[in-house]
């Protein structure tokens, strides 16, 4: 019983190399925790169909408010015509209101930038903490260009 390849029996038995999966194991084990943990702060985008339920929203959504400034600059409150000197007076009357007010701000891309930059001072001077600007989605790679 001396020899390592002799077994209980004494029949003598070849070695075994096998790959030893503890350290597979354990690694495989780290990342399914790793994954675990942070799988649900990815799917914060993901669409999906919500159940129903009976339960009363707490905060009714307000429409947000948008701002845009023309080609010709123009200056609207939603779709309103407004005089540049109304818009802080409009905008602090809307967030009085509701002061988690959205405010979206679009301008025509041929607008020169210190018209756009003086539209955002009117509109951060006028109390707003939530503001957005909007802008259209990128053209597809093979679409012709704009006119």
């Amino acid at each position: 019983m001396n020899d390592p390849l002799e077994d209980w029996y004494g029949a003598k038995t070849p070695l075994l190399s096998e790959i030893n999966v503890t350290p597979f194991i354990d690694v495989m084990l780290v990342l399914l925790i790793i994954f675990m943990v942070a799988a649900p702060l990815m799917m914060v985008g993901v669409p999906l169909k919500l159940p129903k339920t009976t339960a009363q929203t707490v905060h009714k959504p307000q429409r947000p408010v948008v701002v845009s400034l023309d080609k010709d600059g123009g200056l609207f409150f939603d779709q309103e015509r407004l005089a540049p000197d109304k818009l802080s007076e409009r905008l602090s009357m809307a967030i009085k209101a509701d002061p988690e007010t959205v405010v979206y701000v679009r301008a025509d891309k041929t607008i020169d930038y210190g018209r756009i930059m003086d539209l955002l001072g009117k509109v951060g001077s006028a109390g707003v903490a939530r503001l957005s600007l909007v802008a259209e989605g990128q053209l597809p790679p093979n679409a012709p260009p704009e006119p």
